[in-house]
């Protein structure tokens, strides 16, 4: 058994898809080189209204109420991305009808899928080709779905029939009976031929004598005859399915403010989320990237000095599947990096990784999920800035704190042979912790025969009573900010009854003294 998804008015759909307040209107697709634009697909409100194929727009700027939309071939290819995903959920035999026809590149609005063996999860026939329009459904497109005995039986009852059509083995042929022969894709001369034959239906091919009709159409003639009884058999060409989880928005008008941009950010984000879903994926990954406008009446200069293109990429500890909270984050990260113009066009991209699998300890405490806890890491962000939070890494260099921020990532496993060393684990060993001030204290040194006697800090003198160095630093010659200092340890007297430790340093290139830290 073979099921095909059609989608009815596929350029018209794939617009509508993001933005759903558009289906209670009458709108059209125009396509072309202005001025020459015609109308390539309506949906039933505009077709109500006599808009039909081929029409210019001069003619369909005439109906009153009828909106007209430029057609938009990167959501088309998100929509036909999205109608994979959905069929790839039920079968992984899935062929895309598009890439049969020759000569053809554009997105196809028809999907075959096998589905053999499937009822023994599902059900009936019936009930397999709702859980598929439900399926489709949730993508945001109205398609018709069909299930035949074979691949072009199926295709034929889902582009001329509307909503679901089952046909029983040996039934194919009266349920296609009806269908208008424009249906079999023939060549302009073959259904001239047909026409002038008084052929307006599958059901008159199908009676017509295999000899004469071969004799005089020949091989096409018989063809196109298996076609219209639905006897015709073949092997299902899968399709190559593409991990590429991306949705793209263009706009008639910039937006400016952030609340609209959010607002149609969410609807993309549902529809990844969905696609996610139905092929059972997470995201780790996710891009924005926004087309900027309102630079055209500068010149080139100006217009390469100022951005022109914003993107923007959030990686998360754990793959997630919360369109919620793909939304909050982007609206933190918008709020605290804005665009620098009125946005025309949005890409979404999101990265597809299997889904995280976690399975708490029982005497483990609770932690917070990570959706949560990346949210408040994201409001943190907002307020002191990405390069001061994450987890600190050291860098391979002798500089003083040499070190960077890096983002937090899940860590479940644990090396092999690795063991963990806590303070006291080693026996009769000590360790000394030093605080870093930041930024170093600056202070006054008095030296006595090249050492450090006193030390004044915060209008206080310090008696210097050991000292142990100096050890001379330097580094980064070679870059514009090097840096060269000499470093000592000094035990300080106090009124207190134990001596303080403290690390110093001279700033060669300033001859300034500075107070790094303290030892515990």
């Amino acid at each position: 058994m073979f099921a095909c998804i059609y989608v009815p008015d596929f350029p018209a759909q794939a617009l509508t898809r993001v933005s759903p307040e558009l289906r209670d209107q009458a709108i059209a697709v125009l396509d072309g080189t202005p001025p020459l634009l015609t109308v390539i697909a309506a949906n039933p409100r505009a077709r109500d209204m006599g808009i039909q194929v081929s029409m210019t727009k001069l003619h369909a700027e005439a109906c009153a109420g009828l909106q007209l939309l430029r057609r938009s071939l990167l959501q088309e290819a998100a929509a036909h991305d999205a109608l994979l995903d959905s069929a790839s959920s039920f079968s992984p035999r899935v062929e895309d009808t598009q890439l049969r026809t020759p000569g053809s590149h554009l997105p196809g609005d028809t999907i075959i899928l096998d589905i053999s063996g499937l009822n023994r999860l599902l059900g009936s026939a019936a009930k397999i080709a709702h859980e598929i329009f439900s399926a489709v459904s949730k993508m945001g497109l109205i398609a018709n779905v069909a299930i035949a005995d074979n691949p072009d039986a199926a295709m034929h009852l889902a582009r001329g029939f509307l909503g679901v059509t089952v046909a029983a083995p040996g039934t194919e042929a009266r349920r296609l009976a009806t269908l208008p022969v424009t249906l079999l894709g023939a060549a302009p001369a073959m259904l001239e031929t047909l026409e002038s034959w008084g052929i307006h239906d599958f059901g008159s091919l199908a009676a017509l004598p295999e000899v004469a009709l071969s004799q005089r159409l020949g091989q096409e003639g018989l063809r196109l005859q298996k076609l219209a009884c639905g006897s015709t058999r073949r092997t299902l060409v899968p399709a190559e399915m593409p991990l590429k989880f991306e949705e793209t928005f263009e706009l008639e008008d910039a937006l400016e403010l952030l609340e609209p941009l959010a607002f149609l950010l969410n609807r993309m984000l549902e529809q990844i989320c969905a696609r996610l879903l139905a092929r059972s994926l997470a995201a780790n990954e996710m891009r924005l990237a926004l087309e900027l406008t309102g630079y055209e009446d500068q010149s080139a200069a100006e217009q390469e000095a100022r951005k022109t293109a914003y993107e923007r990429t959030f990686q998360f500890p754990v793959p997630m599947q919360d369109c919620r909270t793909f939304l909050k984050l982007l609206q933190l990260d918008l709020a605290a990096h804005p665009p620098g113009g009125p946005v025309k066009k949005i890409l979404l991209a999101a990265k597809a990784v299997p889904p995280r699998f976690a399975q708490s300890g029982l005497f483990l405490p609770q932690g917070p999920a990570p959706e949560r806890l990346e949210l408040t890491l994201a409001r943190i962000r907002g307020i002191v800035g990405d390069e001061r939070v994450g987890s600190p890494e050291l860098l391979d260099t002798h500089a003083p704190e040499g070190f960077r921020m890096r983002s937090f990532h899940s860590n479940n496993s644990t090396s092999k042979g690795a063991k963990d060393v806590t303070p006291g684990s080693v026996r009769g060993s000590s360790r000394t912790a030093m605080r870093i001030f930041r930024p170093p204290l600056q202070t006054k040194v008095q030296l006595k025969q090249g050492m450090p006697s006193r030390l004044f800090l915060h209008g206080q003198r310090h008696q210097v009573t050991a000292a142990a160095g100096p050890w001379r630093r330097s580094g980064g010659w070679w870059t514009e900010h090097g840096w060269t200092r000499d470093e000592w340890d000094l035990e300080l007297r106090t009124n207190e009854t134990s001596p303080v430790l403290v690390r110093v340093y001279r700033d060669l290139t300033s001859a300034k003294w500075f107070v790094e830290g303290s030892f515990d």
